[in-house]
């Protein structure tokens, strides 16, 4: 019996980590992403299909007037500078309070080194589940959902680790 318990108790502190990894918010773990067109900020088209199943991304829910996309913005720059070379980052621009043109002023006073795509009609949004701004998703190589969060408090500096 206490060979049992011991088993458990190792193989919960194993899977510990990728437990944690989920806030349990937006898409749930393992999710499979089936890929969708975007536009990038000069109208064109933007396939994820070139990136979803060929290798990691992190994908960002994002705002200018959001505060907590500011305050994760640090983090979310090391993350891009220390796997950014390994993993796509991405972030969606949501048409809620803000046009395509006001996300291009933004940017152009804000230098911010990842991709931004416009959702203009919320495609991204559905397909993402995204409840809120702030939100990301993790996608390991296959395209599936290794990590969702919302927030300042995120950590997914393990999950990127691994899927790096």
């Amino acid at each position: 019996m206490r060979q049992l318990l011991a088993a458990v108790m190792v193989l919960m502190l194993l899977a510990a980590p990728r437990i944690l990894a989920a806030q349990g918010v937006g898409l749930p773990v393992g999710t499979i992403v089936e890929p969708i067109v975007l536009e990038t900020l000069t109208g064109d088209d933007a396939d994820l299909a070139e990136y979803v199943g060929q290798q990691p991304m992190f994908i960002q829910f994002w705002a200018s007037w959001c505060e907590q996309c500011k305050v994760l913005e640090p983090k979310v720059i090391a993350a891009h500078r220390q796997y950014g070379d390994r993993v796509k980052f991405i972030a969606v621009a949501v048409a809620v309070s803000q046009t395509k043109r006001s996300v291009v002023r933004h940017l152009e006073r804000h230098d911010l080194p990842f991709e931004f795509l416009w959702d203009a009609r919320g495609r991204g949004v559905r397909t993402f589940k995204a409840p809120t701004t702030s939100y990301v998703v993790v996608l390991n190589a296959e395209g599936s959902v290794v990590y969702t969060g919302v927030g300042v408090d995120q950590e997914f500096d393990q999950v990127l680790a691994e899927v790096a």
